[in-house]
This record gives C-alpha cells, sequence and structure tokens, in this order.
C-alpha cells in the first residue's frame, strides 16, 4: 500500500490530522468516508478536493465511501456559515441526491469484485427510520452541550448577530451519527473533509469512543483560498459547476488557464495526478519563463480531461484558439462553420426584427441579459468593456443594426476579457 499521508502532505492536502491515523492507514485496508451536500443538483469545483481524496484513498489501496447527505441536507450545516440557509423540500433533495451520485460515480472505481471497491451511501436510509425521543435517549445522551459549545462552528455563530437555530446546532450530532453508523455497519474508521468540518467529524469519533468504545481516525484538507483573496471556483457568473449544462467545458476550461502564477502553483498539486518530479520540473520551467503559461496551460488540460474528457477538452482548446489566438485578426475572416462551432461559449437567440429597425446598444445588453440591468450595461460599454465583433463599442448611442451581422445573422460580442457570447438574429 502507498503512504497516503506522505502523497497528500506534499500535495498540500492535509490540514489536521489525529494522532494515530497514519498507523491506522499502514495497518489495514481502511474504509473511509466523506460526505456531500445535495444542496443543488450538481457538485462544484470546490466538491473536487474531497473528489480526489476519494480517488487518492482508492488508489493508495483503501476503500472509499461517499455519503450523500439526503437526511443532513434537510437540517444544513452552519459551519463557515454566517446565516441559516433555506431548507430544500424532500423532492428536490432526492432529485439533487440522484444527480450527484451520478457525478461521483464517474471518478471513482464501484467494481464490486475489487475488496475495496468504492460505495455510495445516503444517510437518509438510516436517518428515516429514527424517531426524534430515539436519538436524544440514544445519541443526544452521549455528547455533552458544553462539548458542542466549544466546536468553532457553533461559537461563531453564536457570537453572531442571527444566532443559530436550535435545528442546525444539532446538526454537528447528527453528522456524528453518520460516523457512529458507518462504523458499526461498514467498519469505517475515517473520516475526512475540508478544514471547516474538523468540529463536526470529531464530534463523530468521540460519539464513537463514548457510544461503542471504538477507536476512529480523522483528517482534514485546507479549504482552498485564491491568492488575491477571491473565492475559490466563484467568477462573475456564479460557481464553476462540474456538470457541462451548467458550466461549458469551454468556460470550465478557461477558469483553469487564467489562474495567476501563484494559485497554479499549488493548485497543479491539488488538483492533478502528475507525480512530485513532474510538477517540480513543470515550476521550475515555469520560473524561466511565466510568458509562456505553462502551468496554467498543463492545469487546465489535466483537469479538463478528468472532469470531462479528452474530447471535450480538445473542443475547449479549438474554441480558445479561434477566440484568442489572433485577437488582431477580423471577426469576418471567421467562417460561418468557425461561429457555428465555437463550444462553449454562450449562444443567444435574439429578435433579426429588432435588429432590422436598429436598437441603442444599452437596451440590446439588457434584453440579451448580457448585462442584468442597463444601468449595468451602460457603465460597462462607458468603461470600454464591451466589444462587437472584436471592435471595442465606444459609444452608448452605438446602435445594433443589420451592417453589424456576420454572414447576415451573428454578432460575435465579447464582455471584459473572457466571456464571450454569439448571438444570431432568428
Amino acid at each position: 500500500m502507498q503512504d497516503l499521508i506522505a502523497e497528500l502532505q506534499w500535495r498540500g492536502m492535509i490540514q489536521d490530522i489525529m494522532p494515530g491515523t497514519k498507523e491506522q492507514l499502514a495497518k489495514e485496508m481502511t474504509t473511509a468516508y466523506i460526505g456531500f451536500d445535495p444542496t443543488a443538483d450538481s457538485l462544484h469545483i470546490g466538491s473536487l478536493v474531497p473528489i480526489l481524496l476519494l480517488i487518492h484513498l482508492q488508489k493508495a489501496g483503501h476503500k472509499p465511501v461517499a455519503l450523500v447527505g439526503g437526511a443532513t441536507g434537510m437540517v444544513g450545516d452552519p459551519s463557515g456559515k454566517s446565516e441559516e440557509r433555506n431548507l430544500l423540500s424532500e423532492d428536490i433533495l432526492n432529485h439533487n441526491v440522484a444527480c450527484v451520485k451520478a457525478q461521483l460515480e464517474k471518478f471513482l472505481d464501484f467494481d464490486a469484485s475489487k475488496p475495496n471497491a468504492a460505495e455510495m451511501a445516503n444517510n437518509y436510509d438510516w436517518f428515516k427510520n429514527i424517531s426524534f425521543l430515539d436519538f436524544i435517549r440514544d445519541t443526544g445522551k452521549h455528547i455533552t452541550v458544553n462539548y458542542m459549545m466549544a466546536k468553532d462552528s457553533v461559537k461563531k455563530r453564536l457570537e453572531g448577530e442571527n444566532g443559530m437555530s436550535f435545528t442546525e446546532f444539532t446538526y454537528q450530532l447528527v453528522q456524528g451519527y453518520d460516523f457512529y453508523w458507518l462504523y458499526k455497519n461498514k467498519n469505517c474508521k475515517l473520516q475526512m473533509g475540508g478544514s471547516d468540518q474538523w468540529g463536526n467529524i470529531v464530534t463523530g469519533t468521540e460519539l464513537i469512543r463514548r457510544k461503542d468504545g471504538g477507536e476512529a481516525f480523522a483528517f482534514t484538507c485546507p479549504l482552498i483560498k485564491k491568492a488575491d483573496g477571491g473565492k475559490f471556483g466563484k467568477t462573475e457568473k456564479g460557481n464553476i459547476w462540474l456538470d457541462a449544462n451548467k458550466t461549458t467545458p469551454f468556460q470550465f476550461y478557461q477558469f483553469w488557464l487564467n489562474a495567476n502564477d501563484i494559485d497554479a502553483e499549488g493548485w497543479i498539486k491539488i488538483f492533478t495526478f502528475l507525480d512530485q518530479k513532474t510538477i517540480d520540473d513543470l515550476i521550475a520551467a515555469h520560473h524561466q519563463d511565466a510568458s509562456k503559461r505553462i502551468l496554467q496551460k498543463t492545469l487546465a488540460k489535466e483537469i479538463t480531461v478528468f472532469v470531462h474528457g479528452e474530447e471535450e477538452y480538445n473542443k475547449a482548446i479549438e474554441t480558445t484558439e479561434k477566440l484568442f489566438a489572433n485577437q488582431n485578426a477580423s471577426a469576418e475572416d471567421l467562417s460561418e462553420d468557425d461561429l457555428n462551432n465555437m463550444e462553449g461559449i454562450v449562444k443567444i437567440d435574439y429578435s433579426a426584427d429588432k435588429i432590422s429597425t436598429g436598437i441603442d446598444i444599452v437596451s440590446f445588453l439588457a434584453e440579451t441579459n448580457i448585462f442584468p440591468s442597463k444601468g449595468e450595461a451602460r457603465k460597462n460599454v462607458q468603461g470600454g468593456g464591451v466589444s462587437i465583433n472584436r471592435k471595442k463599442i465606444e459609444s452608448i448611442d452605438t446602435k445594433i443594426e443589420t451592417a453589424l451581422l456576420l454572414h447576415s445573422k451573428y454578432l460575435l460580442l465579447q464582455k471584459g476579457k473572457k466571456n464571450y457570447y454569439l448571438v444570431k438574429a432568428v
């Protein structure tokens, strides 16, 4: 068996670790789990770190369990949150759980003939049969309120102006019970997660010790942050999703390609499976000539192929070249096929009649939802942030007219540096 902890440590993927964890992993094939929150019908790139932890675990010969929180999703985890989130209906949760399961099955090996085959679990399966009275009698009595109040996730919320509901306060006990159930029923001895989960995770190990006299282990990975202080995985369009229908492979590729040098140096260790020597060589080559962006290109390739496959990566490259390779070339040089085959840029249909009579640029940008309001559109045009057919729009008095259309039907619109839209007159 590979030394999982050593592998994760050089990659910068371990923050807190419980004593004895490394020894447990060296002793035997260990079953370990991570919980995934089904608050949406797709995971986003923030979920990639726990997915990668489970993959590294399985590669090292251990058995991964991916737990989808069908029950805990009904409660809401207070960790890292400043206020209580909206609770989802059972129908929406069931839909989200099914979608998240399908995504996880793409990344882990579920071949049941292997001793360390991955497994899925849904904590609703065991919580649905437990009454409130049974839970507070059989589980609640083992963990004191003092113990729960000492956790950072609880303290921060109690000190905040909105306080904390009883529902949220019980979350760490509910998550702790997940670990206990998996320990008893699946011989699961290790829980992993983000560093904001440390308090919830050790409550599970404590419950196993107090309720069953057993020993369980834990480690967490750091929460990923951007060097410029921006939130990892967020763009002006929102989350970067793993679902190609929510974030196209082109947009996904561009996110990683546009990482700054500091982020790319850390992310290539975390988000790829390249070995230490290969990564060290790439970093050295990048330091020799950062303008080649070798780190960003390698990172973007590896992670796009991993999530979306080689074919979608190749399409993303093709679109990137058409859009960015020769910015000085006229948009008129792009054939109709070039425009139609740009995979992943946002495509919008717009009224040909409105274009034929002429519509002002501000109204056009708002009506196509390229900007959420006329005010935003006006501000961006005045700031030089909008181009049509590779020509910067200089004035808010500009009219969108038939003469601007490429091949009598298209407008190639650019917002800022990286956001492209193909508007088709219909």
